[in-house]
């Protein structure tokens, strides 16, 4: 049992970390809760040294009878939403300053973020569901923080639609414990299990699975703002708190995919010869073809930045969904190419985020003509929203670019040409808004 609980210790930690913040908000004054990011920064900063020694230890690990995993996976998600939350924190905290309430933030976001870390080593449905609500409820909260007509709209908004996603996604889970007997999405001691099930090769359970397949991708899409569950994506990246927005962006999107990947890679398998991986291949190809395009049009038609890059965030979905319907066809370099695809997208949507949120603090506006003459009244701040946006179009020598010949590559492989050229066309109208 402790040895199980010491290998949850980095969640824990930033559990635990939340709520010191909370008891210590109590009871410290206005002008001394300038403190409290720090407290937070230092609730993550464990969290990733209790990881370190984690590894060192045992890199390779199961806790609570296969329910948890920690392996190179979980360690790499585990990472990475440290330092998305470890960013947001520092980027926002004069922003937060000024708002009521400031330490409920911080345990909100901290909360969240332990959810997220939870999801990159859940190998079991129902540990999956828990993170994931607890992930979500935070973030509904965050979303509707800042009390005035648009934040209580997006945050309405977004509570509604996760609802019904969270509710298609438990449909499909239950179809998945019907057809298996199990929630094991793999077992460590070879027992019951749903890849297991998919192995056999059974004929008979094929459309069940198939629909629960349709199901958790349906639900999900809603997690990683995929087409058809995009649709609160622009309005809640507009009428959020802009810190909110970039850790939505990012945090939300990640995670989603992190569960995607331990669903679908584990449990529903991948191959020529898996009975089922043809099928949820056909469906993230499709959405992914869709949701480039639609996030890629509607974005060209945007006149606030915040919504821009909220349909952007949609079309950049549907770029790592390519890579995701590679992996079911049997690419090697699909599973490597999602996550480095996360990675390189993070960090430069939160630089674009973060930058966009200096400006308008500047100029007190969001209205993209308002960014005409930037380099001149701010060239720094513009430099680093131009080298954000050329990462995010895809063009050489960035990080973006690599990231998206990564992902057509394993495309590629996969023999899904057709794929990469509509990729390749979304890329060149994505320039046109971007630059």
């Amino acid at each position: 049992m402790l040895a199980d609980l010491d290998r949850l210790g980095p969640e824990i930690v930033v559990m635990v970390s939340a709520g010191i913040i909370l008891m210590v908000d109590l009871v410290l004054r206005e002008r001394n809760r300038g403190w409290l990011p720090f407290v937070a920064l230092a609730g993550l900063g464990g969290a990733a040294l209790w990881t370190v020694t984690l590894i060192l230890r045992d890199r390779e690990a199961v806790a609570f009878s296969g329910t948890y995993s920690l392996d190179t996976f979980s360690i790499y998600f585990m990472f990475l939403f440290i330092g998305v939350s470890g960013l947001v924190i520092l980027a926002s905290a004069d922003y937060v300053r000024k708002l009521h309430n400031q330490g409920e933030f911080w345990a909100l976001l901290l909360l969240a973020t332990s959810g997220m870390m939870l999801l990159g080593g859940a190998r079991d449905l129902i540990l999956i569901f828990i993170a994931l609500e607890l992930t979500s409820i935070c973030q509904y909260a965050l979303a509707a923080f800042v009390k005035d007509g648009k934040g209580s709209e997006a945050g309405l908004k977004y509570i509604l639609l996760g609802a019904m996603a969270s509710a298609v996604i438990l449909y499909g889970m239950a179809f998945l414990f019907g057809i298996a007997g199990t929630t094991k999405l793999v077992s460590a001691d070879g027992g019951a299990s749903i890849s297991a099930l998919v192995l056999e090769g059974d004929p008979g359970t094929r459309a069940a699975l198939i629909a629960a397949a349709v199901l958790l991708a349906g639900g999900l899409s809603f997690k990683v703002a995929l087409v058809p569950f995009q649709m609160w994506v622009p309005d809640v990246y507009e009428g959020a708190a802009t810190p909110v927005a970039a850790f939505l962006s990012v945090g939300s999107k990640a995670a989603g995919f992190a569960v995607i990947l331990r669903i679908f890679y584990q449990g529903f398998g991948f191959g020529p010869e898996n009975l089922v991986s043809s099928d949820w291949a056909n469906i993230f190809a499709a959405v992914a073809a869709i949701s480039m395009t639609v996030g890629n049009v509607m974005a060209l038609v945007q006149t606030d930045i915040r919504r821009l890059l909220g349909y952007s965030s949609i079309a950049q979905a549907g770029n790592i969904a390519i890579g995701v319907a590679a992996i079911a066809v049997g690419s090697t370099l699909g599973a490597s190419g999602v996550t480095f695809f996360l990675a390189t997208y993070a960090f430069t949507n939160l630089g674009a985020f973060f930058a966009i949120l200096a400006i308008s603090q500047h100029i007190g506006s969001y209205r993209i003509k308002d960014y005409a003459g930037m380099a001149r009244r701010a060239p720094m701040l513009a430099a680093v929203l131009a080298f954000c946006f050329v990462s995010l179009t895809g063009l050489p020598p960035t990080a973006g670019f690599v990231a998206k010949i990564y992902i057509f590559n394993a495309a590629v492989q996969s023999d899904l040409v057709w794929l990469v050229l509509v990729g390749v066309l979304n890329s060149a109208v994505s320039a046109y808004y971007y630059l």
